[in-house]
């Protein structure tokens, strides 16, 4: 349409039933865009409970399926005692062998009081030395007090030393030999307190080695709970760990099924990324109780609805062998044999990646 002839249209009035007009023709455009993609969605439906009931379909009787989401036990790495993070040394997602460092705790107070235990020790050294110098002038004492004592008795036995002197004599040994006990208590005291100064150190030390905190097992870091600079309490959080080397996907199973299943029953793992992959595990615990347990329990067919919880956990060696691709949070689903005599399908045989 020419620029005359819209100008015509609008001046004649006709602005508003042309964009009545548009405006009537977007709506039923996305209508139909609704349309198909509603379409869509039930085929794709469709498709996928398809599928499922063929894979359930395919099961010989002896072995059971059920959805699952990868698991692997959690470590955390908490501070022993109250106190400011001074680092983390680690991030999320880093790998971690056991002993190696994953934060410091600040240690400016424990570093002072270790000095402070420090310097008491060798005070109580000091002492000790003191206290043995103090003995060995004690003993020269005695030693003297007793010769003194001696020659009073043989002087007065002859009648040339008056009795006084012998017991001014004995008064003096006796004062020596109280010299000499104390000297002694006072190494004991000096030991002792040697040993109470050094347990101090000891106990320090131990409580400034925790300020160091290292990974107690190999895994990869999850998540780090805390920072530096910031305040945590005693046990509280700063790192978790994932222990790759047991991971294990957690599967539920109604009574009829968990009742044949056995501890070691061999396992099937199929992982939604990887479904073109069979990984082998072995059912390693079987819940003592049902997971979801109706309010009455009387006939069959509510037996038929508790739910146990079984654990199907992959061989340690293959975790080992795919560490880096070990991952847990994943959905899948789990295969378990409840008849040893039954083999087990093409489409289930071990299959992994090379």
């Amino acid at each position: 349409m020419c620029l005359r002839g819209v100008a015509a249209r609008l001046s004649s009035g006709s602005l508003a039933d042309f964009t009545g007009a548009e405006m009537r023709r977007r709506p039923m455009q996305w209508k139909r865009y609704g349309t198909v993609a509603v379409i869509l969605s039930v085929l794709l439906g469709g498709a996928y409970i398809f599928w499922l009931d063929s894979q359930t379909a395919e099961l010989p009787v002896g072995i059971v399926r059920s959805n699952g989401r990868i698991e692997a036990e959690r470590i955390d790495v908490a501070a022993k005692l109250p106190g400011r993070i001074a680092e983390v040394r680690v991030s999320e997602g880093q790998w971690v062998e056991a002993g190696d460092l994953v934060a410091i705790m600040d240690t400016a107070e424990i570093d002072a009081q270790l000095r402070q235990a420090k310097a008491a020790v060798a005070q109580a050294e000091q002492q000790k030395l003191q206290t043995e110098a103090l003995l060995n002038q004690r003993l020269s004492e005695q030693e003297f007090a007793q010769a003194e004592f001696a020659r009073a008795e043989q002087l007065a036995a002859k009648g040339h030393a008056p009795q006084e002197l012998v017991d001014q004599r004995k008064s003096a040994l006796t004062t020596a030999d109280a010299g000499v006990a104390a000297a002694r208590a006072g190494i004991d005291l000096a030991t002792a307190t040697i040993a109470s100064a050094e347990a101090t150190v000891e106990r320090l030390q131990s409580i400034r080695a925790d300020a160091t905190l290292v990974a107690p097992h190999d895994g990869r870091v999850q998540y780090t709970l805390a920072k530096a600079g910031e305040v945590v309490g005693a046990g509280g959080r700063v790192v978790t760990l994932t222990d790759l080397t047991d991971i294990y996907m957690t599967i539920f199973l109604p009574a009829r099924d968990a009742g044949l299943l056995a501890i070691g029953a061999e396992a099937r793992i199929v992982l939604d990324p990887i479904p073109d992959y069979v990984i082998p595990a072995q059912a390693t615990f079987v819940a003592s109780t049902a997971q979801f347990t109706p309010k009455s329990v009387e006939t069959a067919d509510e037996r038929d609805q508790l739910m146990f919880r079984v654990k199907l956990t992959i061989p340690a060696e293959l975790l080992e062998e795919y560490q880096e691709q070990a991952k847990a949070g994943v959905a899948g689903v789990g295969y378990v044999r409840v008849d040893d005599t039954v083999d087990w399908p093409d489409a289930l045989q071990v299959k992994l990646p090379q």
